[in-house]
């Protein structure tokens, strides 16, 4: 596939929305088609399965880790490939990563059968660039509350949980650093953008 497919990770108020809205406008003055998604949530049915994820009652772990699952199948099936395919950039918020992270580390669920499930969901799709904006649970947590609105079922969990996501991106990205750029995410803003804009730059002139 010709496209290019950047990933955006890190803790709720890390600023993922923030740099994924920045880095569109960037490629798209730049003159590239680009195609701003999420999981879950970035299809008709990621809609459905989000609200039931994120604003239901009590979900099993394992339960949890099949339907984001399920979200990522047919997302990358109706939105990623198909954009990819047609020389597009797909720049999205949370991925398989995500999913090693808050059902593998956080949830102690075992991280490879977390892999296994969504690399057999996605074909094994992987993202050229992951961009962690890594930030610590009590600072992600001000953020919240200064930007208001009631938390979701992830974001109300202890502050034990969201430390040991928090580890488990870590350790994700030094396990993989050729894929990962790790940001320290209480930068300001434009500063984290040159920073991003500077890595895709390179992938762009390839």
């Amino acid at each position: 596939m010709a496209g290019l497919f950047i990933t955006l990770e890190g803790g709720d108020g890390a600023g993922k929305t923030t740099q994924s809205e920045m880095l569109a406008g960037w490629l798209e003055e730049r003159g590239h088609e680009v195609v701003r998604t999420r999981e879950p949530g970035g299809t008709t049915l990621g809609v459905e399965l989000r609200k039931l994820l994120l604003h239901g009652g009590s979900v099993d772990p394992r339960a949890e880790a099949l339907l984001y699952a399920a979200d990522r199948a047919q997302h990358v099936a109706t939105i990623v490939r198909p954009a990819l395919e047609r020389d597009a950039v797909v720049v999205q918020d949370r991925y398989i990563d995500s999913s090693l992270a808050y059902q593998g580390a956080g949830r102690v669920l075992n991280v490879e059968d977390v892999r296994r499930i969504s690399a057999w969901a996605t074909e094994e799709l992987q993202p050229e660039l992951t961009v962690l904006l890594d930030i610590a649970p009590e600072a992600a947590a001000a953020r919240r509350v200064a930007r208001g609105g009631t938390a979701d079922r992830l974001e109300s969990e202890a502050t034990e949980f969201h430390q040991s996501v928090r580890d488990g991106f870590r350790a994700l990205a030094k396990a993989d650093p050729h894929r990962f750029l790790v940001l320290d995410a209480t930068l300001p803003p434009e500063e984290l953008h040159l920073q991003i804009v500077g890595r895709v730059s390179a992938l762009l002139s390839r």
